[in-house]
C-alpha cells in the first residue's frame, strides 16, 4: 500500500479514533513517506490534514507541532487532543492548568458564587 493509498482511506472530516487495538500497519517506507507528506501539509498551513496523517502514523513530534499551532490559534481543546495523542504529558498538564484557571476565573466572576 502506497502513501497515497493510505491518504485516500482517511475520513474526509471528523476526529480519528486513536487506539492501540487495531493500529494501521505501515511499512517503514510508507510511514516515512506519509510523515513527509504530513510535514508538507503542515508547512503549507494545512494543519488538519497534517494532524490526520500524524495521527495515522503515530508521529509524536508532528502531533506536538500541530498542538502548538492549534493552541496559538485559540483552539485549546483541539490542541489538548493533539498533545494527548502524541503523548506529551508536560504540554497536556500545562494546557489543563491554563484551562482550569480560566474556568476558575469564570466561576469567581459569576453572580451568586462565593469564593473561599
Amino acid at each position: 500500500m502506497s502513501a497515497d493509498d493510505v491518504l485516500k482511506k482517511l475520513p474526509p472530516s471528523g476526529f480519528l479514533k486513536v487506539t492501540s487495538e487495531n493500529p494501521v500497519q505501515l511499512s517503514q517506507e510508507n510511514r516515512a513517506a506519509l510523515i513527509r507528506r504530513g510535514n508538507e501539509f503542515f508547512n503549507k498551513g494545512e494543519t488538519e490534514m497534517a494532524r490526520r496523517i500524524f495521527l495515522t502514523t503515530r508521529y509524536s513530534d508532528g502531533l506536538i507541532r500541530v498542538g502548538d499551532r492549534l493552541a496559538l490559534a485559540g483552539r485549546p481543546l483541539d490542541a489538548l487532543a493533539a498533545y494527548w495523542a502524541a503523548p506529551c504529558p508536560e504540554k497536556v498538564e500545562l494546557l489543563i492548568g491554563r484551562m482550569s484557571g480560566v474556568v476558575s476565573q469564570w466561576l469567581r466572576e459569576g453572580k451568586g458564587i462565593e469564593t473561599t
